[in-house]
């Protein structure tokens, strides 16, 4: 029987690591945000637009991530195996959205 630790052990890495990449693109991203003051109505909305997408696409990647993970630690238990695969549903309607 493994203990509690090992199990929350691999989500745990999975979620530090979505985290980490979210928060290093997070420059990238945002750097013409913060570049120049926006001229009319339009450039905030695409602004906007242009952040709510990435946090989309940031996010969907983290549940492709986390489903692939668990149905890679499933083990056969379809239970498990079936949360994986709702996990991983939810990614591509997550993508799905960013890319409306």
């Amino acid at each position: 029987m493994r203990s509690k630790m090992s199990r929350w052990a691999a989500p745990a890495v999975v979620v530090l690591v979505g985290v980490l990449l979210v928060l290093l693109a997070a420059p990238d991203a945002f750097a013409d945000a913060l570049a120049a003051p926006p001229k009319d109505l339009n450039e905030v909305i695409n602004r906007i637009t242009r952040w709510l997408v990435g946090l989309l696409v940031a996010l969907a990647t983290l549940f492709l991530t986390v489903g692939g993970i668990r149905y890679l630690l499933a083990g056969g238990d379809p239970g498990e195996v079936g949360k994986a695969k709702d996990t991983l549903k939810y990614a591509a309607i997550g993508y799905g959205v960013a890319a409306l």
